[in-house]
């Protein structure tokens, strides 16, 4: 077993050992793909969405260094057709790009040091693969010598581009490298294939000709793999009836992300976190800072505070996905900020209306922390004063009533949708926005 070469089953079997749901049937997709014109496969997802557990899943089943018939016997995957023609045949390299940036003392010589450490335990394996400079001359050789092919794992892929945005050498230093391995003359002679993970989409990224054989399955447009974007409804209830919580609860707090082929997806890592301390909350906002997120309602591109306004409120926004450049540096627009905040999942998209919302309530509640500390103010009183207007409200002071609901319409309403019904409906939802959950649910 090697640190970027055949790693072995270890990481899937603590998966295993832990709290899981069966996802195994997304290596019948992977084993459909391989030795085919569409091998290369890119899964996008926002973080604590599973990536690194599918990663981990296809390494332990591809990994001819090792058995793991025992860790996939129980599961959906043995009973394909194809399972034992696949089962740890293959040198699997295994590239987790987070892990190598945060091991370099300059984030510009990632690159360089990634394929001088990953080059150099393939040659303690084949030893006669010579002394070539780049990590794809290097697979070209093994496999003129062996006609070993390799299936390439490569984990959070464009962390790179987040972790470095303004560096455009690096960039154009990675890109020269993932086209040498996945747009030459020699990929279809020493790769079977490959499998990235995401959290933004490739297909526009700057020189884009080094990626546009991949195949690509995003949180806008997930096809076939929708139910591997998180767990299913039939998933949660499942888990819910054997660990006992309140089904109505999980889905109110981490359901809401909507896709053509599932209209019910939810975050796995908060429906996780939730059986595990039997208490609901904000376990996936938790697992970065919320400042990622105020950075960019900050913005207020063209209009941005109003739809945020409408969101809380419970509406969807129509939306425009076409113009975002899939990066975090060209934002120009409202569009942009909220495409953007899509894949990150702080947003859902519902392809039938073109529009966008807030999912559930874990989201809603990291809108209003960020709204409450960052620019937008006039949000934030309004948010502050939902306890007084609700004490008016029950106190049947009418007056005061009409002129915080007014308050609101008129800061969260642009002119032309002002009599709107759904502009109106919003309003009275945002502003009781502090009550709402408690004393009424508006279908």
């Amino acid at each position: 077993m090697g640190t970027y070469l055949n790693l072995g089953n270890t990481g899937f079997e603590m998966i295993r050992n832990s709290l899981y749901v069966d996802k195994s049937e997304l290596i019948s997709f992977i084993n459909s793909t391989i030795n085919t014109a569409y091998k290369l496969t890119c899964v996008s997802r926002p973080r604590r969405f599973g990536k690194s557990f599918a990663a981990k899943m296809l390494c332990a089943y591809y990994d001819k260094s090792c058995d793991s018939r025992k860790l996939f016997q129980d599961l959906k995957i043995a009973g394909d057709k194809h399972f034992e023609t696949h089962l740890n045949q293959y040198d699997v390299l295994y590239l987790d790009i987070t892990w190598f940036i945060s091991n370099v003392r300059e984030i510009r010589t990632v690159v360089s040091s990634m394929q001088q450490k990953v080059i150099a335990e393939l040659r303690k394996l084949y030893p006669n693969a010579g002394q070539e400079d780049t990590l794809p001359e290097t697979l070209e050789k093994i496999h003129s010598l062996t006609g070993s092919r390799f299936i390439i794992i490569i984990d959070e892929w464009d962390a790179l581009f987040r972790e470095a945005k303004e560096d455009i050498v690096l960039h154009e230093e990675y890109i020269r490298l993932l086209r040498g391995l996945f747009k030459s003359s020699q990929t279809d002679r020493m790769i079977a294939a490959a499998y990235m993970t995401g959290i933004l989409p490739i297909k526009k990224y700057g020189t884009q000709s080094a990626l546009t054989d991949f195949r690509e399955y995003t949180m806008i447009s997930p096809k076939k793999l929708a139910a591997y974007t998180g767990f299913t409804e039939s998933e949660v209830k499942m888990l819910c009836q054997e660990h006992h919580i309140d089904f109505q609860q999980v889905k109110k707090w981490y359901d809401g992300y909507s896709f053509r082929q599932l209209s019910s997806i939810y975050n796995p890592n908060s429906v996780i976190e939730t059986i595990r301390n039997e208490e609901y909350g904000t376990y996936w906002t938790q697992t970065e800072t919320y400042e990622s997120l105020k950075i960019y309602i900050d913005m207020n591109e063209d209009g941005l505070k109003e739809t945020i306004i409408q969101m809380l409120g419970g509406a969807k926004c129509p939306l425009d996905i076409g113009t975002f450049q899939n990066d975090m540096t060209s934002i120009k627009s409202k569009d942009d900020v909220l495409t953007l905040l899509i894949h990150l999942g702080y947003l859902a998209y519902d392809p039938e209306n073109k529009s966008v919302y807030i999912p559930n309530e874990e989201i809603r509640q990291e809108f209003i922390r960020a709204v409450k500390s960052g620019k937008h103010r006039e949000i934030a009183r309004m948010i502050m004063t939902s306890d007084q207007l609700l004490e008016d409200t029950l106190c049947m002071n009418s007056e005061a009533v009409a002129s915080a609901v007014e308050a609101v319409h008129s800061a969260g309403t642009a002119p032309l949708f002002y009599n709107n019904e759904q502009a109106l409906r919003s309003v009275i939802r945002f502003a009781y926005i502090s009550s709402v959950d408690e004393f009424w649910e508006i279908q």
